[in-house]
């Protein structure tokens, strides 16, 4: 036998043997089913296996048949998986679609922009339709108007049957977008083209197609199809009404108002930017730029104050449903900037109330609203620094600056204080002192401090004032900010803490030293007292820093340290040219004696600090 036939006999061999091994098997597969089916377990005889064949058994069966060639083995190619056995129908039907899904929505551009296409062409072919063929003679108005409306109502109709059909909604919602904006032109077209109907009436019938096709929106749940219906409405109102009057501004508020209910329990985040736009958007522009009656100033304020309070309501009311509930909240304190404006139309004292009024109402949103399902960390910092705006600008609008920086630092001490625990509480607060400050600036400058300068008694009044509420605002709100910061923050917020109390001080002395004594000896006594008072509140941050531990000493040390340095400059390169006679030598001995008692009793009392504590 050749070297083939022996490897071909061997394999043989292997068969019978992986046969024997499957007998075997079903046997014992048939002795369990019997024993799992029947009460009375059935023994099933396993076939017997046939007897191994020796290996000259195997050369005798192979030595009769002749040798045939075969040809070749094919090179080896991979091939490709079997398919999977079938799964049942419910994962089945998931697992479709989710195979499905990438593709569908791959391609679901394309019908959204054949859908544009055609609601764009169909609009221009209604816009031909009733313009243009009045232009050219063709067809008396009526038949253009009612061929108008009869192809917006086949566009409706057509809607409705298109959505009952299976993958028919894109078209569906298509076409009822179509028919409403041929609807509208329609109105257009009775209203401003034809002059049959008043601006009044258009703008009734315009609301009722506007309900009708938000109906169908929020009965298809289609926040497109809603806002395809409120945007062109939007824009259709101006055109219906000619011009941006009261009567456009109260429709467009109440069509903000009357489409509320068609969002409720949605996530129409665009719809609701359309109604903040179509409400607020047209009271901002009136106050912008156009020009109303002296009797319709106090109405467009109310008109204002109403933008106002639906932006917010309406996004009190949506941002339980919400999931973009950062969004809504700014797009809500972007429906009340209009009352920000107030002041171009009515007085300054009218104007100050309504923007405190909604300031106050915001605020009280923010602090008694904070288990209002959706009132979120961050919807809460954006409508406190709304209502911390809207404060601002009601100070600006109904005080001049003698008055307004006062309160402004006013504010800000107490709400530095108040909302010490509060981020959004402290960045209000630094607004406030901020711009108070800046009022501070603008009446009292270095050139005051350099030069004697005689005010208004108001102005000193002011600055008096402004500069006794800077110092409580610095310390204030350094303590605010410093407790809830690291060591080394804290000491650049005192160092600036620092810098403006000394700033203030200085103000405070020599303005009250010119109101009091005139630009000779007051302006000279003013800053003489001034360089005293920096060396003590020095003494008084060492005084301080004794009552503490050696570990929290560093910070009100270095804030003395600081202040006695500025005292000791100023009175070397200022108060020794400018002070003369008994005010220079005033100052040095009083300054002289103060570091000597601060040198001489400073060590002393720590030393005696820390023998106390440490003594058991």
């Amino acid at each position: 036998m050749t070297e083939p036939q022996q490897v071909l006999a061997r394999l043989s061999a292997d068969f019978v043997a992986i046969s024997q091994q499957l007998t075997r098997a079903s046997a014992e597969l048939t002795q369990l089913a019997a024993t799992l089916g029947e009460s009375t377990p059935v023994s099933a005889q396993p076939a017997a296996p046939p007897a191994p064949w020796t290996y000259a058994q195997y050369q005798q069966y192979y030595s009769q048949y002749p040798q045939v060639q075969y040809p070749p083995y094919p090179p080896y190619q991979q091939q490709a998986p079997a398919p999977r056995a079938a799964v049942p129908a419910t994962a089945g039907a998931s697992g479709a679609a989710g195979a499905e899904a990438p593709k569908a929505g791959s391609q679901n551009w394309i019908g959204k922009a054949l859908a544009a296409a055609g609601v764009a062409v169909t609009l221009i072919g209604v816009v031909l339709l009733v313009v243009l063929a009045a232009q050219a003679g063709l067809l008396a108005p009526p038949v253009r108007v009612a061929a108008g409306a009869v192809l917006a109502g086949g566009l409706i109709a057509g809607a409705l049957a298109l959505y009952a059909r299976p993958d028919g909604r894109l078209g569906a919602i298509a076409l009822a977008a179509t028919g409403i904006g041929g609807a509208y032109i329609d109105v257009i077209a009775v209203t401003t083209i034809y002059q049959w109907l008043p601006a009044a009436a258009g703008l009734v019938i315009s609301a009722g197609i506007a309900g009708g096709g938000l109906t169908l929106a929020r009965r298809w749940d289609s926040e497109h199809l809603a806002l395809l219906v409120l945007v062109p409405l939007t824009v259709l109102a101006p055109v219906v009404v000619g011009d941006l009057t009261l009567l456009l501004i109260g429709f467009m508020l109440a069509l903000s108002a009357a489409t509320l209910p068609v969002q409720v329990g949605r996530d129409w985040t665009w719809m609701y930017a359309a109604r903040t736009a179509a409400g607020s958007g047209s009271v901002l522009l009136a106050l912008v730029g156009a020009a109303f009656g002296s009797g319709q100033h106090l109405w467009l304020a109310a008109a204002a104050a109403i933008a106002a309070l639906l932006a917010i309501g309406s996004a009190l009311i949506l941002l339980p449903h919400s999931g973009h509930r950062t969004a809504m909240a700014l797009l809500a304190a972007a429906g009340v900037l209009p009352v920000l404006g107030v002041s171009a139309a009515v007085d300054r004292m009218p104007a100050a109330l309504i923007i405190a009024a909604v300031a106050g109402a915001v605020l009280a949103v923010v602090l008694l609203g904070e288990k209002w399902p959706g009132m979120t960390p961050a919807v809460r910092q954006v409508w406190s620094a709304l209502s911390a705006v809207a404060a601002l600008v009601a100070v600006g609008v109904a005080f001049d600056g003698e008055v307004a920086g006062p309160v402004l630092l006013a504010l800000a001490v107490v709400v530095a204080v108040a909302g010490r625990h509060s981020a959004a509480a402290q960045c209000a607060a630094l607004g406030f002192g901020a711009v108070g400050g800046l009022y501070f600036l603008a009446l009292a400058g270095p050139e005051t401090l350099s030069t004697a300068t005689v005010m208004p008694v108001p102005e000193a009044v002011s600055v008096l004032v402004s500069s006794v509420l800077l110092t409580l605002y610095a310390l204030a709100q350094t303590w605010s900010l410093a407790r809830r910061r690291d060591a080394d923050t804290g000491r650049v917020l005192i160092a600036i803490a620092a810098v403006v109390i000394a700033y203030a001080v200085t103000v405070f002395t020599v303005t009250a030293g010119v109101l009091i004594g005139g630009t000779g000896g007051g302006f000279l006594a003013g800053h003489m007292t001034a360089t005293i008072s920096w060396i003590v509140l020095a003494a008084g941050l060492f005084g301080y820093a004794t009552k503490l531990d050696r570990a929290d000493r560093s910070v009100p040390i270095g804030g003395g340290m600081a202040l006695v340095a500025a005292a000791v400059a100023k009175l070397f390169l200022f108060d020794l040219g400018t002070l003369d006679g008994i005010f220079r030598v005033a100052v040095f001995i009083v300054v002289g004696l103060v570091l000597l008692g601060m040198g001489a009793g400073y060590a002393r009392l720590l030393t005696q600090q820390d023998q106390q504590r440490n003594e058991p």
